[in-house]
Parts: structure tokens; C-alpha cells; sequence
């Protein structure tokens, strides 16, 4: 089970994108964290607007340019009824800013954050935190309290391995393996329990690369199969293997 999963009910939530491979790779993503539950997909903002009105999710995950009816128009109703994420492509200053005045809690760029940035971000979204990608320049002072709120950023490989109580807690240490932060991404979800599309469509990349990647971090692990890898990877099985 993923670090920090929060008590209670799962986290109910929504993904309204108009990509089918993004949503895919979006609910593949999400769904192996038990206290996180994808209760609908929508394709526009008028399908977000069914959705959330009949499923009641806890956090909207929102694209910006849908057809019809398009993020920003569906955001404000939204807003009134779950706690919006904005995710999507679009960094243009002025249509961030007009998504955090209609009512966006986060607003997340895809390619500048790791999986487990998003899955933390989803979780600390609801209980007020606002992340925001750091290339964006914004950043918040929380509602009802004096402490700054940094953003969700994407970290490089020594800035995770350093980050306290982060996804890399292994027995062995992931360093020991000298995996990139791509290929910890991909054996993250190799050891969830994910194949090869499922893990294409959670990185939005091609499953020949995720072959490539999975062949150099066998390599790496001194491993010839998943359940070597993973034992590997998790530490149960550190005795009696050298780097």
C-alpha cells in the first residue's frame, strides 16, 4: 500500500478529460491506491457537470480545453459541489489565473509532476492544501492559517531521494539500484501490481518504451522476472544479492 493513505472512506473522484488514453492512464493510476476510488470519467465539461452532479466525487480532476462545453465554463458549478484539480496542458498565465479565480483548488501540468506527486496531491487537495506546478510562479498562503503552502513540483532524482517520509522508504534504499526517476515511476507501478499498458497509459508513453525501461531496470536489479524485481525492489530479498 502506497505512504500516507488517508483513514476513512475512499477518496471519491472524478476525471473529466477529453483524451480516452489520459483518462485510461488517469483511473489505471489512481485505482491501485485503496483509499482512492475513481467513480466516473467524462469526456467534457457537460459530462463532468452528469457526473459529479450523480456520482457526488470528493475531487474533480479537470481539463481545461474539452469540446462543448469546456473546462473553465464547467468549472464554477464544479467548484460549488467537489473540490477541483485542474490537469492539463495549459500554462498560459492568463488562463491559470482565471482557473484559480473560478474556483480551482490545484492547477497541475502535465509532465511536471510523478505519479506519486499526483496521487499526493490528490489526497492533499481535499484537505486544503493548493498545489501548483512550480513552473507556473504561484503560490498560495492556505485558507486559516499563517504557514506557506508549497507546491506540488517535479523533483528531481536527488531531491526524492533526500524527501522525508517519501514513496522511496524501501528496505534496501532505491538508490542502492541507481534506477533514473523514470524507471522508479515505472517499477513503482511494476510492483502494484500494473502490466505494460496499464503502466503505458499511466505515464502516457508507449509500451515499447515501457518494455525498454523494464528491460534496463531488470538490469539494474539483477532480476530476470517481475516477482524477482519486485521481491528486489521492496527488500525482501536484499540477502545473498550484490551490486
Amino acid at each position: 500500500m502506497p505512504d500516507q493513505a488517508l483513514p476513512g472512506p475512499p477518496l471519491r473522484v472524478l476525471v473529466a478529460d477529453d483524451n480516452p488514453v489520459v483518462r485510461a492512464g488517469l483511473t489505471a493510476l489512481l485505482s491501485v491506491h485503496g483509499d482512492i476510488e475513481v467513480v466516473a470519467e467524462a469526456a467534457d465539461g457537460e459530462q463532468a457537470l452528469a457526473c459529479a452532479a450523480s456520482h457526488r466525487p470528493d475531487v474533480v480532476l479537470l481539463d481545461l480545453r474539452m469540446p462543448g462545453t469546456d473546462g473553465l465554463t464547467a468549472l464554477p458549478r464544479l467548484a460549488r459541489t467537489a473540490t477541483v484539480m485542474m490537469l492539463t496542458y495549459s500554462r498560459e498565465p492568463e488562463v491559470v489565473a482565471e482557473a484559480l479565480r473560478r474556483g480551482a483548488s490545484g492547477y497541475l501540468v502535465h509532465g511536471e509532476f510523478s505519479a506519486a506527486e499526483l496521487v499526493d496531491a490528490v489526497r492533499t487537495v481535499r484537505q486544503g492544501r493548493r498545489p501548483v506546478s512550480s513552473s507556473l510562479g504561484v503560490s498560495y498562503e492556505p485558507q486559516r492559517t499563517s504557514s506557506h503552502l508549497q507546491p506540488v513540483m517535479a523533483h528531481s532524482p536527488k531531491t526524492r531521494a533526500t524527501r522525508p517520509g517519501g514513496p522511496r522508504r524501501r528496505a534496501a534504499g532505491w538508490l542502492d539500484f541507481g534506477l533514473s526517476s523514470r524507471e522508479v515511476e515505472v517499477m513503482d507501478l511494476i510492483a502494484a501490481g500494473m502490466n505494460n499498458r496499464q503502466i503505458a497509459a499511466a505515464c502516457f508513453i508507449s509500451e515499447k518504451t515501457v518494455k525498454n525501461h523494464i528491460n534496463r531496470i531488470f538490469a539494474k536489479l539483477y532480476s530476470s522476472s517481475r516477482s524477482e524485481a519486485i521481491a528486489r525492489w521492496l527488500g525482501t530479498a536484499r540477502e545473498g544479492w550484490s551490486r
